[in-house]
């Protein structure tokens, strides 16, 4: 650990945190443990195991050592086209035409990484989607655009408020790949229900109220951006949340299979992996992030829960209360 590593570390550790403040903290005694949790470059060599690992690399410096074919599922969330530091490196916004030379020059090494029935997800912004389309579409095919809802975001006065992102669902052969539609439906209150002949349709009533099994569709307004009181919160500036990631894991592989993240962060893809049975591997430049990725994958040896995924279904935004009911029920009924 270097000096200076340190030395930031401590000015992180010296923010001051509200009594109900569950954002991920680390103490200075922890990080040396968490180092060993985390595979840095100088330990890479022709025999290493990737699966089950959170590198601390730069992605150009790692790729070629990552055996192609070898992930079955790869989510990307790399730097949109904005201006934004990332703790030890930052992002400059640029011409569309440098951003496409810029996923062109690591789209196709991470693309090699793919399984020949595997699936790749790509997150972006309005401001680089079209440009990682056309990338994305010169190896694979692209099979939908998924529109999340932001919840949360900056009001701007002179345009409108930025409140969707993307996420690009391409695969390398449209005729060989898996896709679980059942393992991602959604519970969701009825508020006006309608009958055929005096009996619910496509709605049931339970101890929660009236509920609907609902097939997920490619707009998804029930996402939560991690924040101050969610357990999974870190300091990462664009962290996506655990029931984001979940929907992808499940929907597009298998328990057992590999999940490769190029652009880790603070883990986010490798701890929900983790809690739902998979292998992963991520590579993230910023050894900062590496550390807390490293706490949450211990963190998930106890805790499997993914908040707003409850009971094999995803919930709605703003139900937890309906969870906690349906848990009780669920766990009354088994020691019944």
């Amino acid at each position: 650990m270097t000096d200076t590593f340190l030395g930031e570390y401590m000015e992180v550790l010296k923010k001051n945190r509200a009594r109900r403040n569950r954002t991920l903290t680390i103490s200075s005694e922890e990080v040396m443990e968490l180092q060993s949790h985390v595979l840095y470059p100088k330990n890479i060599n022709n025999q290493t195991n990737f699966i089950n690992q959170l590198v601390n690399a730069d992605i150009f410096d790692i790729i070629d050592c990552i055996p192609d074919g070898s992930a079955n599922l790869i989510i990307i969330d790399p730097p949109y086209n904005l201006t934004k530091n990332f703790n030890s490196s930052s992002f400059t916004a640029i011409s569309d035409d440098r951003y496409e030379e810029y996923l062109r020059s690591w789209f196709p090494k991470v693309c090699a990484k793919l399984a020949p029935n595997g699936s790749l997800y790509m997150c972006g912004d309005w401001k680089c989607s079209y440009i990682q389309q056309r990338v994305i579409s010169e190896y694979l095919t692209i099979l939908n655009r998924i529109t999340w809802q932001r919840e949360k975001g900056r009001g701007a006065s002179a345009n409108w408020k930025n409140g969707m992102e993307d996420i690009w669902f391409a695969v390398k052969s449209p005729k060989d790949y898996y896709f679980n539609v059942d393992a991602v439906k959604m519970k969701r209150r009825v508020i006006a229900p309608y009958k055929e002949n005096g009996k619910p349709k496509d709605w049931q009533t339970t101890s929660e109220g009236n509920i609907r099994i609902t097939f997920p569709s490619n707009f998804w307004d029930d996402i939560s951006i991690p924040f101050w009181s969610m357990p999974e919160n870190t300091d990462h500036p664009t962290q996506k949340s655990e029931k984001l990631i979940a929907k992808l894991i499940l929907a597009s592989s298998k328990p057992g299979d590999l999940v490769f993240d190029p652009f880790a962060g603070s883990g986010t893809t490798c701890v929900v992996s983790k809690k739902l049975g998979r292998k992963y591997l991520g590579v993230e430049i910023d050894e900062e992030y590496c550390i807390w990725g490293a706490k949450r994958l211990l963190q998930a040896n106890n805790d499997s829960e993914i908040q707003g995924y409850s009971g094999g279904y995803f919930w709605e935004r703003n139900s937890l209360n309906l969870q906690k009911q349906e848990n009780s029920i669920r766990t009354q009924t088994l020691f019944e």
